[in-house]
């Protein structure tokens, strides 16, 4: 097993240190600072307004959707690598979709929740999973404590959520989580305690038997564990829950796919080059795919916020194969998620981290 003693240490960040302390610890922080805001505003118990939709969801959740764009569909030569996974995809996710909506519009919507739920406990599980990776980490016990103190620290706020239905904010919309007996919230939180207790203490002995110290892991599964439990257990407003869900997963999968997308630029055609060349003309593409997008669902499907996105349309009559079409980027985004950063099956693109 690789030792690491210092944080200075160059091998055990995936990114470098500076970046990934801004994108793990620093998200955290900021959404945990928001909820001071949010309380100085006298907005912590409330609705989401209208600055919190724009910074968080459109610009961060929403974006971040279509990063997968520069790790797949931009990329020429990636595209071609598995031309039939990247092209059925969204055909499968888009026809599975007008079936759902065919038989209820809040059987879709719950199929769908159920995609980005396991998609967020996914991937706070997949920066454990890098962050082993990393450092050299083979051990099965320590691999059981890592994924039980980080699945946990995820499933046992949505058991808490699920078990204590209605809440104050929903994932998509209202009624779109299935509810849960009581007792599965009461048997889970002593594991709950029990995983994230075990997990630090194993921190603490590695670090002291061994010299072990991953810092970068040690912060993902303490910012999962707080903010989850802060945005969905201990407030019940949607603002808490936007600013402490969605910033700690969007923001740093910018920097994943910015990594994967520098990396891959040096080969890439100049169109690829262009957009991936700054950080800012990055963002700015992401910004403007979902800012289309939004415009689609506002005018389209939900009728609001036209002080943003105009006029609405009446397209009531299609919305069984409008809402689909529109959901397509994010169920593309769900599922390639789970081919596109696994070492098997990449060995010839490499790693951006």
């Amino acid at each position: 097993m690789r030792t690491a003693t210092t944080s200075e240490s160059p091998n055990i960040w995936l990114f470098s240190r500076n970046i990934d302390l801004s994108v793990f610890l620093g998200s955290a922080a900021v959404s945990l600072l928001l909820l001071a805001v949010g309380w100085r505003l006298g907005i912590l118990h409330s609705a989401s307004p209208e600055w919190t939709w724009v910074t968080a969801i459109l610009l961060i959740d929403v974006a971040h959707v279509w990063s997968t764009s520069f790790r797949v569909y931009f990329d020429v030569a990636e595209y071609k690598r598995r031309f039939w996974l990247y092209t059925l995809v969204p055909i499968f996710g888009y026809a599975v979709g007008v079936a759902l909506y065919s038989e209820g519009e809040l059987i879709f919507w719950k199929a769908l929740a159920i995609a980005a739920v396991f998609h967020f406990v996914r991937q706070q599980y997949g920066w454990v999973a890098l962050y082993r990776r990393r450092l050299g980490e083979t051990k099965r016990w320590t691999w059981a404590i890592d994924a039980a103190a980080v699945y946990l620290a995820t499933v046992y706020p949505l058991a808490f959520w699920m078990t204590s239905l209605p809440r104050n904010f929903n994932w998509f919309l209202p009624g779109d989580f299935f509810s849960l007996p009581s007792v599965i919230e009461t048997l889970l939180f002593p594991l709950y305690v029990a995983a994230l207790t075990a997990y630090f203490a194993k921190s603490v002995y590695l670090y002291f038997a061994e010299g072990m110290l991953n810092i970068g892991k040690d912060i993902v599964v303490a910012t999962t564990a707080v903010c989850w439990y802060v945005g969905i257990v201990h407030f019940n407003s949607d603002f808490a829950f936007t600013v402490t869900n969605v910033i700690i997963h969007g923001v740093p999968y910018f920097a994943l796919v910015y990594m994967y997308a520098k990396m891959r630029r040096e080969t890439a055609g100049p169109i690829y080059k262009g957009l991936s060349g700054n950080w800012l003309v990055f963002l700015a593409t992401l910004w403007a795919f979902a800012y289309i997008e939004e415009l689609f669902w506002s005018r389209g499907v939900w009728h609001e916020r036209t002080w943003l996105f105009g006029t609405n349309w009446d397209w009531a009559d299609w919305k069984m194969w409008l809402v689909p079409l529109l959901a397509v980027p994010q169920l593309t985004h769900y599922i390639l998620d789970g081919f596109i950063w696994r070492r098997k099956g990449n060995e010839s693109v490499g790693s951006p981290i």
